[in-house]
C-alpha cells in the first residue's frame, strides 16, 4: 500500500470573523467620533483604539474571512485596517512622535488625497454590500458620507460644516456597527434570527 493512501486531510473550522472585525470599527469609532465631538480631547489614547481594535482587529477579521473565501469581508476589513494604520501614523507624524522636520512638514490635502481613494473604495464595496444585509448596507453607506465629510474638510471645503458633518455619522456608524457585531455573534451563537440584519437586495445575485 502506497503511503498517500495512509494520508488524512484534516479541515480545520474557522468561526465567522465578523463579529470580531465589526467591533473593532464600531469601537474606534466611538473614541474617535468622542474627539471630533469635543467630548473628549486629544489624539494620544484615539491612537491605541486605531492600532489595536480599528486595524488590527479588522486585520485578523480579514485573514479568516479570506480562509472563509469571503472575497467581499476580506477586503473590506483589511483594507480598512490599513486605513486605521495609516491614520494612526498620520496622527502620530503630525504630534511628533517621529520627529519635528516630519511634523513640520506635513500637508494635509496629501491626507484628503487618502480619503478619496478610501472613498471610491468604499463606493464600489457599497454597491457589492448590497448582496450582504441592509444593516452593513447603511453601514457602507455612512462610511462613505464619512470618507466625503473627511476629504472635504481635508481640502479645506466648509471646514466647520464638514467637521460636524463627519463627527456625528462616525457616532451613528460605531452605534449601528455594535448591532451589527451584537447581530453577528448571537444570531449564530443561537442558530437563529435573535437580532434582525434585513435580507439582501437580490439585484445581483
Amino acid at each position: 500500500m502506497s503511503s498517500n493512501a495512509n494520508q488524512q486531510h484534516v479541515q480545520l473550522v474557522v468561526a465567522n470573523p465578523t463579529g470580531l472585525g465589526l467591533f473593532g470599527l464600531a469601537m474606534v469609532t466611538l473614541v474617535a467620533a468622542s474627539q471630533k465631538l469635543g467630548w473628549t480631547t486629544g489624539l494620544s489614547y484615539v491612537i491605541v483604539y486605531a492600532v489595536l481594535l480599528g486595524a488590527t482587529a479588522q486585520l485578523i477579521a480579514s485573514f479568516y474571512d479570506f480562509n472563509h473565501n469571503n472575497i467581499w469581508g476580506a477586503t473590506v476589513f483589511g483594507a480598512y485596517a490599513f486605513f486605521w494604520y495609516g491614520m494612526a501614523a498620520v496622527w502620530m507624524i503630525k504630534m511628533g512622535v517621529f520627529g519635528p522636520e516630519l511634523a513640520a512638514a506635513v500637508d494635509i490635502k496629501q491626507v484628503g488625497w487618502a480619503f478619496t481613494g478610501y472613498l471610491i473604495f468604499s463606493l464600489f464595496m457599497t454597491l457589492g454590500s448590497m448582496e450582504v444585509n441592509k444593516v452593513i448596507f447603511t453601514i457602507m453607506v455612512l462610511i462613505d458620507v464619512l470618507l466625503a465629510a473627511l476629504a472635504l474638510n481635508s481640502f479645506g471645503v466648509a471646514a466647520h460644516a464638514t467637521h460636524v458633518i463627519a463627527a456625528w455619522t462616525e457616532l451613528i456608524i460605531s452605534l449601528l456597527t455594535f448591532y451589527a457585531c451584537a447581530a453577528v455573534v448571537l444570531n449564530t451563537h443561537f442558530g437563529r434570527v435573535f437580532m434582525p440584519m434585513g435580507k439582501p437586495f437580490g439585484i445581483f445575485k
